[in-house]
């Protein structure tokens, strides 16, 4: 008899593409609040209510086994970084190009593990994207601290996948993230005060920051875990690599960020790439940041 063949899971596939639509447009949102709260008092708050509402969920055990906490805080530190130093992209270059250039983390974990030669053409291809964006080939030249910081960003993306690797081996669901979010919250502590966080006081504005905390973060994570039970991960990977091209509509449609024909072509290339290097990897790539 012939193997049956599975239908695509359209539920799965909606989980990963609300999620993707959740985070970026909490990371539009969140850019508006950087101008009350200052980007540290963002990124603190947003962990601050992530924290809460993953401790709710998941509710760990926070007797760490000694061989646990080396990586656990590892993870945290990671997870503040990537925040921290995106949110500081998005506050000086357009939110897509941010996301775009981060990607290059989930992508480098991707082709490392490949191991296979013909998989320098995703390389190459991300690469020509990457100068079409900063202005390497023919364009305007962004912010180079936008620039760097997303960079920055997309390192400690790297990072974060390959942690949560070894998180996934010592935890049980999302209590680890919930545990190293904690971690997160109080490194980012210090940087809060650099900004106008007398400005929670105003209902709004503390209203909308546990929004986006919740819509970028606790809800996304959520989806994401329920389309991993039931997509393989080189699809889900596929599906995840529309960010860019997702980031670059929302900052479009949310905060009036205009995208020329060059930066489509190079968003284009760099999705082309990640869905090509992800296919063949199978690399999950966490959604939190």
């Amino acid at each position: 008899m012939p193997a049956e063949r599975k239908g695509v899971p359209y539920p799965a596939v909606a989980m990963v593409i609300i999620a993707i639509l959740s985070v970026q447009l909490g990371s539009a949102l969140a850019t508006d609040l950087c101008d009350e709260l200052g980007v540290g008092g963002v990124v603190f708050m947003r962990a601050l209510v992530s924290a809460i509402v993953l401790m709710i969920i998941w509710r760990p055990n926070l007797r760490i086994r000694r061989e646990d906490i080396p990586v656990t805080l590892m993870f945290g530190v990671a997870l503040a970084g990537m925040n921290l130093a995106f949110y500081e992209s998005i506050d000086r270059i357009p939110l897509g190009t941010a996301v775009t250039i981060e990607f290059i983390g989930p992508l480098s974990v991707a082709l490392i593990t490949s191991h296979r030669r013909k998989d320098l053409i995703w390389v190459a291809m991300a690469a020509t994207g990457i100068l079409l964006l900063t202005g390497g080939i023919g364009g305007d030249d962004l912010d180079v601290a936008g620039i760097l910081l997303a960079v920055l960003a997309g390192a400690l993306w790297g990072s974060y996948i390959v942690l949560g690797k070894r998180m996934g081996e010592k935890y049980v669901g999302g209590q680890g993230l919930a545990i190293a979010m904690v971690v997160s919250t109080v490194l980012t502590l210090p940087f809060a005060f650099s900004g106008g966080m007398s400005e929670l006081a105003q209902p709004e504005v503390l209203g909308l920051i546990v929004f986006v905390g919740i819509l970028s973060s606790a809800f996304p994570f959520s989806l994401e875990m329920e389309a991993m039970r039931r997509l393989p991960s080189n699809v889900f990977g596929v599906f995840m690599s529309l960010e860019p091209a997702i980031a670059a509509m929302i900052g479009f449609l949310v905060l009036d960020q205009g995208v020329t024909p060059r930066e489509l072509v190079a968003i284009a290339l760099v999705d082309t790439a990640s869905a090509g290097a992800l296919r063949a990897a199978g690399v999950p790539e966490p959604i939190d940041h």
